[in-house]
C-alpha cells in the first residue's frame, strides 16, 4: 500500500495521536499502513460488559470485518474461546440463522489467544494449549467444583445467610467453568449484596489462596497464579510472586469483579510476543522465536520480553501494531513518607498495551495504544468524566481520573468515549477501507 493518498495536513503517524477522538483521522492513517497488526481485547471492546457472561452478544458485521482483516488481526483476552461462556458460542449465536457449522466453514471464529495466552485458536475454531501439561489441565478441571463446594458453605453462614436455592442460583452465574482459566465473577452480586459485597471480595480472594495451596499440595506449586480484574497492579510486598493487588469496591465502583485462576505465564504481554511470532511466520515462513514458543516459555519481565523481541524480530518486517483494550486503572495514593501523590496502576490490559508502546519505540514501527471506554456496560467502572466533545483532537487528562494520570508512562493515543459500539463501527469501516486499498 502506498502512503500517497494521505492528507499531509493530518497526523500521519500513529504516535502523533494523543488521547484523540479524531477517529476519521485515525482511520485515514491506518488504512494506508503497509504492514499492520491489530491486537485486541474482547469484553468491553467489541461487546458490552455483562454481569452474566452468557448474556453477551456480538455484531455479525463486526465478526465479518474480522474475517476481512485476516492476517492483520488477533484477539488477546483473559476470557476463553470455548465452553458455555466462551466467545465461540457468541459467534455462533450471531449466525444462528445459518446452518450448523457455518462459522467454522466460513472461518468466522476470532483468531488469537485466550485464557491470558495459553489457548490458541485459528479462524476455523481449531484449538491448542501450547506448553500446558495434562496434569495441569486435570487440576484446572477440578477448580469449579472446589469453588462451588467452598462457596456453598460460606454463603450459607454469616454475614450472607443465604438459603440453598439462592446459593444455587448465584453460583450458576458467578462460577465460570472455563477450560483453562476457571473464574469467579462476582460483579452480578454488587447491588444485591450491598454492604456485604466487600466481604464477598475478600471471600473470593481467600478462595483463590486456597486453590493455590491445593495446587502446591498436588505438586503444582509453579503452575498457577491468580489474576484480578480490574486490579491495582502488583502488590509491592509480594513482587517476587507477582501477586496482584485487589481493587476494593467504593460506592458505585465495583472494584475487582473477576478472580481468575490461571496458568503461570498466561499474561497478555507474553501473548504479544506469541502473536508476533505467528505474524512473522505468515510473512517469511519462519518462526523467529521458534515453532514451540509460547507464553509458558516467554520471559517474565517487560525488559526481558523487549530484549528478546529486539534480538529476534527483523525490523524490516515489523508491522505497525495497534493494541486495543478497555481495562486500565490508576488510583492516587499518598504514601506516609511523601507529600506528593503516587499512583497505583493496574488493569488487565495495561501490560500488553505497555509492551505494544515499547515495541513501537524500540523498532520505530509507529505503534498505537487504543482505549475503549467500557463504563457504559453493566459493570460499574471509571469512565471519561465529563464526556468529551465528539471528534475532539485531545481529551483532557483530568477527565480520565481512575484510568490514567499525568505521570503514567502508558500513553493513550486514541480513545473511543462512546464505548464498544463506537469502536466496532470504526473497525467495520477500517476493514472496508483496507479491502479497497
Amino acid at each position: 500500500m502506498s502512503n500517497s493518498s494521505l492528507d499531509t495536513s493530518l497526523p500521519y503517524s500513529l504516535h502523533q495521536f494523543v488521547r484523540s477522538a479524531s477517529h476519521a483521522d485515525f482511520l485515514n492513517t491506518l488504512k494506508n499502513k503497509e504492514k499492520l497488526l491489530i491486537i485486541q481485547d474482547l469484553d468491553g471492546v467489541c461487546m458490552e460488559l455483562k454481569r452474566d457472561p452468557k448474556q453477551r452478544v456480538m455484531d455479525s458485521e463486526y465478526i465479518r470485518a474480522v474475517h476481512t482483516m485476516a492476517g492483520e488481526f488477533y484477539v488477546l483476552t483473559n476470557g476463553e474461546h470455548v465452553g458455555s461462556r466462551g466467545v465461540n458460542a457468541i459467534v455462533d449465536a450471531a449466525f444462528a440463522h445459518q446452518s450448523s457449522g457455518y462459522a467454522a466453514q466460513q472461518q468466522l471464529y476470532l483468531p488469537g489467544l485466550a485464557a491470558g495466552g495459553v489457548q490458541w485458536q485459528n479462524a476455523r475454531g481449531e484449538l491448542q494449549h501450547p506448553g500446558v501439561s495434562q496434569t495441569e489441565m486435570d487440576f484446572l478441571q477440578s477448580v469449579p467444583e472446589i469453588m462451588t463446594s467452598c462457596l456453598t458453605t460460606a454463603l450459607s453462614t454469616d454475614p450472607f445467610n443465604l438459603n440453598a436455592d439462592q446459593i444455587a442460583s448465584i453460583l450458576d452465574v458467578i462460577v465460570l467453568d472455563n477450560l483453562a482459566s476457571p473464574t469467579l465473577n462476582i460483579g452480578s452480586l454488587h447491588d444485591d449484596f450491598a454492604g456485604n459485597y466487600p466481604r464477598m471480595q475478600l471471600l473470593a480472594e481467600q478462595l483463590m489462596e486456597l486453590l493455590l495451596q491445593k495446587a502446591r499440595e498436588a505438586g503444582l506449586q509453579d503452575s498457577f497464579f491468580v489474576h484480578l480484574a480490574p486490579n491495582l497492579g502488583i502488590d509491592r510486598s509480594s513482587e517476587q510472586t507477582g501477586k496482584e493487588k485487589l481493587k476494593p469496591a467504593q460506592g458505585d465502583d465495583m472494584g475487582t469483579t473477576d478472580f481468575q485462576f490461571m496458568l503461570r505465564g498466561a499474561v497478555k504481554e507474553a501473548g504479544v510476543l506469541v502473536l508476533l511470532n505467528r505474524y512473522y511466520f505468515a510473512q517469511c515462513g519462519e518462526y523467529p522465536l521458534g515453532a514451540d514458543f509460547s507464553v509458558r516459555t516467554a520471559p517474565r519481565t517487560h525488559d526481558a520480553m523487549l530484549s528478546l523481541a529486539t534480538d529476534a524480530f527483523d525490523p524490516a518486517l515489523m508491522p505497525a501494531i495497534v493494541g486495543v483494550g478497555d481495562t486500565l486503572t490508576s488510583v492516587a495514593e499518598k504514601p506516609a513518607e511523601s507529600s506528593e501523590s503516587a499512583y497505583a496502576r493496574g488493569g488487565s490490559d495495561r501490560g500488553f498495551l505497555s509492551l505494544v508502546q515499547q515495541l513501537g519505540q524500540a523498532f520505530s514501527s509507529d505503534n498505537a495504544v487504543v482505549w475503549v471506554d467500557s463504563s457504559g456496560g453493566e459493570l460499574n467502572r471509571p469512565g471519561i468524566s465529563p464526556p468529551p466533545q465528539e471528534h475532539i483532537s485531545s481529551i483532557d487528562l483530568n477527565s480520565l481520573q481512575g484510568i490514567t494520570d499525568p505521570s503514567d508512562l502508558l500513553q493513550l493515543n486514541v480513545i473511543f468515549p462512546q464505548g464498544y459500539q463506537q469502536y466496532t463501527d470504526f473497525f467495520i469501516a477500517l476493514a472496508a477501507a483496507r479491502q479497497k486499498s
